[in-house]
């Protein structure tokens, strides 16, 4: 969320992207008919993938380890001989597998704040896109389509329905390339993968982590306890648009100065160069309005959002996430997945699961990870859902970097 969270406000120019505003206008596998090829590998890494998480619980790595990004694992440590078939159980998978990765072809996903009441209306004329929304309905019980299609738009912009709906959109676009001429090649090139926030679990599902139904479950659970985390404490999240991130997080500490322990403020989601989202409690998210004139900000955007998202507002949500991921069988993705906690790819499931977990408390990394994925070489990008805001992102860092929208 944070970046995935919450509505995208879009001014004139990409430079104004904003997390969550809803005044945005833009914005298992195998039982799914979301087919991708089978990749096997055969690796000679190191199996100690768990020895880079806290021996403490995922709830406090979300504070310690996973804040700061893991730890490279020593190749030399420890090696053994690993044959993985990418996106089946595997029986030993180092998480350093797709450490060095070389990005050509990126699938992106967008996040919560992309959902505009009228997206959908593509996926009816693509039977395998129309196909995903019957089998989203039965596991919601509702009609998913009518209310991206029709809305209301307060509905849709609930974080409950928000983030199915982008989920299932974004996936059905998908399949809507698929069936274009010459989009499922466009398919089969793509070699890495990653989403904002809510659209991580998109990226997990299309490199056959999971099921696209268990994705669902995994979505439709996290939208609902966050929305009771964000009950739970009043918080809020500002847009500070203007400044680098060392000088908003100099900002947030002289708010953080003012205020109670409780009302202290954080940088949630580091989005792009000079477009930062700050989320905490409501007084200090006032003071770092009241403040921001004062440290040449050029402006801030109140962002209409249930809560903090991605701090400590949300650690009540964390526990209820451990349950159903531990339920949730989880496989090696077939191709890279960029995590929004550490801005890296991760191999092994239960470390995927963790992630996923400390995750709505952790700040979301994605300039991090877009600027990564161009320095590596990163040749064209494709937006996939509801909405431009990653295109605009990206073509802020990369005037020069190809990305093209699929709708649904």
């Amino acid at each position: 969320m944070l970046f995935s969270h919450q509505s995208l406000l879009r001014f004139n120019s990409p430079r104004f992207l904003t997390p969550f505003s809803s005044f945005n206008r833009l914005p298992t596998m195998a039982s799914s008919s979301l087919l991708f090829p089978s990749v096997s590998l055969n690796h000679q890494v190191s199996f100690d993938a768990r020895d880079s998480l806290s021996s403490k619980s995922s709830s406090s790595a979300c504070f310690g380890g996973f804040k700061h990004g893991f730890r490279r694992l020593n190749l030399e440590k420890s090696r053994v001989s690993m044959s993985v078939s990418v996106g089946s159980t595997p029986t030993a998978v180092a998480d350093a597998l797709f450490a060095d990765y070389k990005p050509t072809n990126a699938f992106l996903f967008p996040g919560q704040g992309a959902q505009a009441v009228g997206m959908g209306q593509e996926a009816l004329k693509v039977p395998a896109a129309a196909q995903l929304y019957n089998k989203a309905n039965e596991i919601l019980g509702f009609d998913i389509l009518d209310v991206c299609i029709n809305g209301p738009k307060e509905k849709l912009d609930s974080t409950v329905l928000s983030q199915p709906a982008i989920y299932v959109t974004s996936l059905a676009a998908v399949e809507i390339l698929r069936s274009r001429d010459g989009g499922q090649q466009i398919i089969d090139s793509v070699d890495v993968t990653c989403g904002l926030s809510l659209g991580e679990y998109t990226a997990l599902a299309f490199a056959g982590a999971f099921s696209f139904e268990d994705g669902l479950k995994l979505v439709k659970l996290r939208g609902e306890a966050m929305q009771e985390a964000a009950d739970a404490a009043k918080g809020a999240m500002v847009s500070i648009i203007g400044l680098d991130s060392d000088k908003v997080q100099q900002l947030c500490d002289a708010a953080n100065e003012e205020v109670e322990e409780a009302e202290k403020v954080q940088i949630a989601n580091f989005l792009c160069t000079g477009n930062y989202a700050v989320s905490g409690g409501v007084k200090g998210i006032e003071a770092v309005e009241a403040k921001a004139k004062s440290f040449k900000a050029r402006m801030t955007v109140r962002l209409a959002v249930a809560g903090a998202f991605h701090t400590r507002f949300m650690n009540p949500a964390v526990s209820k996430l451990e349950s159903v991921l531990a339920a949730t069988q989880i496989r090696t993705p077939r191709i890279p997945v960029i995590s929004n906690v550490d801005a890296q790819p991760h191999a092994d499931p239960e470390t995927i699961k963790k992630i996923l977990a400390c995750q709505v408390t952790s700040p979301v990394q994605w300039e991090t990870t877009v600027k990564t994925l161009l320095s590596r070489g990163l040749e064209k990008s494709y937006e996939l859902g509801p909405g431009k805001v990653i295109a605009g992102i990206v073509k802020r860092m990369d005037k020069t970097s190809p990305i093209e929208n699929i709708g649904a």
